[in-house]
């Protein structure tokens, strides 16, 4: 299994939210088709078929708990488990 879909298992499990990069957590949205844009500090992505924004902003070099659950509820509503390529 390649590091990304590693890295996007561990997010789905919601076993190690605190433990998720920030850059890892940008990277993985990048991979599933969100577009990226920044408002200051503010990370925004939007994909045209998911109605939901994800805004991300770094806890240091981590990415906030709250907002990996965030991800992981939007990405398991949407069904975008086994959407990663690579």
């Amino acid at each position: 299994m390649s590091r990304p879909k590693k890295l996007l298992a561990r997010i789905l499990s919601g076993r190690s939210d605190a433990a998720i990069s920030f850059a890892d957590l940008m990277n993985i949205l990048e991979r599933l088709g969100f577009r990226h844009r920044s408002k200051g500090s503010h990370h925004i992505f939007t994909r045209p078929d998911v109605r939901e924004r994800i805004t991300l902003q770094a806890d240091g070099s981590q990415a906030k708990r709250y907002q990996v659950k965030q991800v992981r509820d939007i990405l398991t509503h949407h069904g975008m488990g086994d959407d990663l390529d690579g």
